[in-house]
């Protein structure tokens, strides 16, 4: 199902793989910070059919990310961003649509009440909202919200730490296929499905794979750190028929280049996501 041409049929791109500071990370002289350059996780929508693009969160790579996909579909209308809560990675390049930037018009933005709430609250984010730069559309959880004809996505609340807002997951069904799209989670065994039923059905998953194995922070009891590690969400999906790969990597995962952990997960029948793959929807 990844593809690299284009059709008239509907299609998603992902813009980035990283955790939400990114590669390198500020401060980080690691042998990945030293030699790789990641985005911030993120995902574009794309509807041929209407040419319309959306993208799956704001990262503070927003004007290259939204670049890519502005490449990939030119002259298309920007329609939208559908946020996942507010986390740095996943919301500051809102502040790109203000009038020291794009100065957008009522662009719409999609996110949880206490999102909306946490981005009328505060500023700058405020600002955006007074200055008509973007218009606020309340979601809610497992509630279907329809981005044209062809394409629907569904909310899903998913366990995160929630010092600002909620956190939810998203499932997206074309008219040939569906994604799950799940940049991060506290704990799979948290959440209130379980994961390995929850893909059944589903075509491909982007799976959050912050960290890929325990003792990858020096130092750190990561267990006290809230996010599944990768070998433990490949024993939980061993043998799922959907196309798994998992992205929000932090600049410590090996997974991001090419060696034995690549290697196994590989034997495993699953990936590390690369900017630019994309799928049919």
């Amino acid at each position: 199902m990844c593809r690299r041409g284009i059709s008239n049929q509907s299609e998603i791109i992902l813009l980035g793989i990283a955790q939400d500071a990114g590669v390198p990370q500020a401060g980080c002289n690691c042998e990945n910070c030293k030699h790789l350059k990641e985005f911030a996780t993120c995902l574009g929508i794309i509807d041929h059919a209407t040419r319309s693009t959306w993208m799956i969160d704001a990262t503070p790579n927003f004007p290259a990310q939204l670049h890519l996909l502005q490449q990939r579909a030119t002259g298309y209308t920007f329609n939208g961003i559908l946020l996942t809560h507010a986390h740095i990675g996943h919301y500051l390049g809102l502040a790109h649509l203000g009038r020291e930037a794009m100065n957008s018009r009522e662009l719409p933005i999609y996110a949880t009440s206490s999102v909306c709430k946490f981005l009328k609250g505060n500023g700058p984010w405020s600002l955006l909202v007074n200055e008509h730069n973007i218009v606020l559309n309340e979601i809610e959880s497992e509630r279907e919200l329809r981005l044209s004809d062809s394409i629907t996505v569904r909310p899903t609340l998913v366990p995160h730490r929630a010092e600002f807002s909620d956190t939810v997951a998203y499932s997206i069904r074309g008219e040939t296929a569906s994604i799950f799209y799940c940049p991060d989670i506290d704990k799979w065994e948290q959440w209130s499905k379980s994961l390995s039923t929850f893909l059944n059905g589903i075509d491909v998953a982007f799976l959050d794979g912050t960290f890929f194995s325990d003792g990858e922070l020096p130092n750190r009891d990561m267990s006290q750190i809230p996010h599944p590690l990768v070998t433990d969400t490949v024993t939980r999906v061993e043998g799922s028929t959907s196309q798994i790969y998992f992205i929000h990597l932090n600049h410590t995962n090996p997974l991001l280049r090419e060696g034995k952990e690549r290697e196994w997960l590989k034997s495993k029948r699953m990936s590390a996501g690369a900017m630019g793959m994309r799928w049919q929807l």
